[in-house]
């Protein structure tokens, strides 16, 4: 396949999933702003710390503050991606600003040995890493928020213009 061939499929999945939703909310006379919201939560709750949670929870703020859950949904699912590869910054640094030791996460024999040993202890401990995830996810989520609400307005309402 060549190098152009893939950048027109790509370039046709972008518009397909990604563009074409968004301008169809535009003609529909949502505002701009409210697109960036969506924009913006979706990909903040998109990598909430806590594997399986973020549909959830982009449904439940989505219905909230009344956001187009297709798009919302769409953002989250695309940020799956980067919400795997934060996983663990986040745990390090949320036991780090707690003062505690880091846990054993990728290491499979020592899981089970902890398990094993402590069923009680094992839930406490790998609790409380997902906690001290969600606590510096809920740190930086409104500067994410902020900056991702911000820097999509204006681009947002140019294509709005360019739509009309």
């Amino acid at each position: 396949m060549s190098t152009a061939t893939e950048k027109a499929q790509f370039g046709g999945f972008w518009q397909r999933r990604v563009v074409a939703p968004i301008v169809a909310q535009l003609k529909q006379g949502i505002t701009p702003e409210k697109i960036a919201l969506t924009l913006a939560l979706g990909a903040v709750l998109g990598i909430f710390p806590i594997l399986g949670s973020t549909t959830i929870l982009c449904a439940a703020i989505g219905i909230w503050l009344k956001l187009n859950q297709p798009v919302i949904q769409i953002v989250n699912y695309f940020m799956y991606p980067v919400q795997i590869a934060l996983l663990l910054p986040f745990y390090r640094a949320g036991e780090t600003l707690f003062g505690q030791p880091h846990v054993p996460i990728f290491s499979v024999t020592e899981l089970m040995q902890r398990f094993q040993s402590s069923p009680t202890q094992f839930l406490v401990d790998y609790g409380m890493v997902g906690v001290y995830g969600i606590v510096v996810w809920a740190l930086v989520a409104p500067l994410l928020l902020a900056g991702l609400y911000y820097g999509s307005c204006p681009l947002l309402r140019a294509l709005g213009r360019r739509t009309r």
